[in-house]
């Protein structure tokens, strides 16, 4: 998963000039552009997203969606990151905000990670890690 800020052009835009470039990337897009929002979202982005739901839900949704180019999704770090492992080579995972972060997943040491991680690549072996080649 690649991310880049935001230009200012775009952050700095009002809410309506938003709303109406979001509807513009949608039609010029089409069926190339999924975008999924963690059902804690706001109305304004809601929507626009073809798929609510969990973290886990919305990934495996988005895996509905081969032909997309492009998955955006409106939620934190670890849920684009979920969609990125279960997505196809050419897709591209799209996280629109920066600064979303989850504080429980935060919580977590780097080690703790790395031993759970150990726990489970043991019981299920490499397999865990899909091939993106």
């Amino acid at each position: 998963m690649a991310q880049v800020a935001l230009p200012e052009l775009v952050t700095a835009a009002d809410p309506a000039e938003i709303q109406e470039r979001i509807r513009a990337a949608r039609k010029a897009l089409g069926r190339r552009l999924v975008i999924l929002g963690h059902h804690y979202q706001r109305d304004e982005v809601i929507r626009h997203v073809d798929f609510t739901g969990d973290s886990f839900k919305l990934a495996q949704l988005a895996t509905t969606r081969p032909e997309a180019d492009f998955i955006v999704f409106c939620g934190v770090h670890f849920m684009a990151e979920s969609a990125d492992i279960l997505s196809a080579p050419h897709q591209k995972v799209v996280l629109p905000d920066l600064d979303a972060g989850c504080t429980m997943a935060d919580m977590a040491e780097t080690d703790q990670v790395e031993d759970c991680w150990d726990v489970v690549t043991e019981v299920v072996g490499e397999d865990v890690i899909r091939s993106r080649t």
